[in-house]
């Protein structure tokens, strides 16, 4: 079987990737641009790929493809449409990052919400020494019990932060995205979440209905002027709209992990902001703890072996 993972150096160089247990073939790129994909392609009967976008005019250079063996949880640089027109199956990867990522999520809002990136960078730039005494009190340092977190998005990371939340004794309030109702009574409203949090916490896939489901309009019914953190997907934030509700006071700070586009360009809006003692950019790292990275990688590798044994699982 030949087995060809387009993107490797998606992993990082730590995570131990074990081979297969049946007899195969193993080529690893370290990335693969649109123009490479014909040639590794060509005889690949499983592809492993992680971000690399695999649209139908791909698929047609693939005579021999059977699996696509995804090395993340999303499918959106998948077509998944071609994909069942020709046969192929699509595996993906699951609950691989429940405790990173909103270990993370908890990071960036500890870091915001105590103000731990502007002091530090005030103490780096001397101000300790010029206060003259033994503290200062330049940024707004707040307590999280007793605020209110709303978390958007009611998967297992959703539901993880929240329990983190309800720990550290925050009142919190779920919420589906915009536009969805009839939740049930363990619901609130999504345009209530808005009103009434201190911190918002996105935990949704990127889809058609919460493509910029945060944008100026939403911002402007944040009346508690809540810290807003994204480690779920770029394009759920309107992400121009970002650095005008932080300089409205919509918000008193936002922390993302994630951008439309990845890397994001020298010209993007966040780009502008990274000396804001209000706003935290990671890049793409929330999922990524050594443990993580290492379940995903043993996920991966059983989830070809389950295929080659003709019972294959976690399908798309």
């Amino acid at each position: 079987m030949n087995i060809v993972f387009l993107d490797g150096d998606t992993l990082p160089a730590h995570t131990r990737l074990r081979q297969p247990r049946f007899e195969h073939r193993w080529v690893q790129h370290a990335r693969t641009s649109p123009a490479e994909l014909s040639a590794r392609l060509a005889d690949a009967e499983v592809v492993v790929v992680n971000k690399v976008r695999l649209d139908a005019q791909a698929l047609g250079q693939a005579p021999r493809l059977r699996l696509i063996a995804g090395a993340a949880t999303g499918t959106n640089h998948l077509d998944l449409a071609a994909c069942r027109a020709r046969g192929i199956v699509v595996s993906n990867i699951r609950h691989y990052a429940v405790h990173t990522v909103p270990e993370h999520t908890l990071a960036l809002i500890f870091a915001l919400r105590r103000s731990i990136c502007a002091y530090r960078d005030a103490v780096r730039a001397g101000r300790w020494q010029a206060a003259g005494q033994f503290c200062f009190f330049d940024h707004p340092i707040r307590d999280l019990a007793g605020s209110t977190l709303g978390v958007i998005g009611d998967g297992v990371l959703g539901q993880s932060v929240a329990r983190l939340g309800e720990a550290l004794g925050m009142r919190v309030l779920m919420a589906a995205h915009k536009g969805r109702h009839g939740q049930g009574s363990l619901y609130t409203p999504f345009e209530q979440v808005l009103a009434e949090s201190d911190v918002l916490s996105l935990h949704c896939p990127l889809t058609p209905e919460t493509r910029h489901m945060i944008a100026a309009p939403e911002f402007a019914q944040m009346r508690r002027a809540p810290l807003l953190i994204n480690t779920a997907r770029g394009g759920l934030v309107d992400e121009a709209a970002v650095g005008p509700a932080l300089e409205a006071g919509h918000i008193s700070g936002a922390a993302f992990d994630v951008t439309e586009q990845e890397p994001p360009p020298a010209d993007h809006p966040f780009m502008a902001l990274l000396d804001r003692p209000d706003f935290i950019l990671t890049p793409h790292v929330a999922w990524a703890s050594q443990e993580a990275t290492q379940a995903l990688a043993d996920q991966l590798i059983d989830n070809i072996e389950a295929f080659q044994r003709g019972a294959p699982i976690n399908l798309v």
